[in-house]
């Protein structure tokens, strides 16, 4: 699975006008399924979201998680995370896994993250959304779990 994780002063979705999924400071994770990724590679994945140090402690250090601080979680399925670039101008999606299966892990993957941590917003997979955010730091970090 990848992530693109953005370290967030508040973030929302929006559909078709209605706002779907909002959270104050936290992470927004923009998150894409591979063909061979299993239940078992989200988990991995989550426990590196939760646990990652990506907030700053009192001397400004980033030494905190998202558990640590308290900050939420907004997940958005982004299939074009895996968007091979290679040759020409128009992106490859190959890489991402095919619309069934990336809608069966990214829903095991929410429902793990909600058992896993008490406040997760989503998304609507397949769905055009807008995503508002502000990106605090700037940080992104990008994972790759296989």
């Amino acid at each position: 699975m990848i992530a693109l994780l953005q370290r967030v002063s508040q973030a929302r979705v929006d559909i078709a006008g209605q706002t779907v999924g909002a959270i104050a400071h936290g992470l927004l994770v923009l998150v894409c399924a591979e063909p061979d990724d299993t239940e078992a590679v989200g988990q991995k994945l989550l426990s590196k979201i939760l646990k990652l140090r990506v907030f700053s402690d009192e001397a400004g250090k980033m030494n905190r998680s998202v558990q640590d601080v308290g900050g939420g979680l907004l997940i958005v399925s982004q299939f074009t995370l895996a968007a091979d670039t290679r040759s020409g101008n128009r992106p490859g999606f190959t890489g991402a896994a095919a619309p069934v299966l990336g809608e069966a892990l990214y829903d095991r993957f929410v429902a793990l993250a909600r058992e896993q941590h008490p406040q997760v917003a989503t998304g609507r997979f397949g769905a055009d959304m807008q995503v508002h955010l502000v990106n605090d730091g700037p940080v992104t970090i990008p994972i790759t779990i296989r």
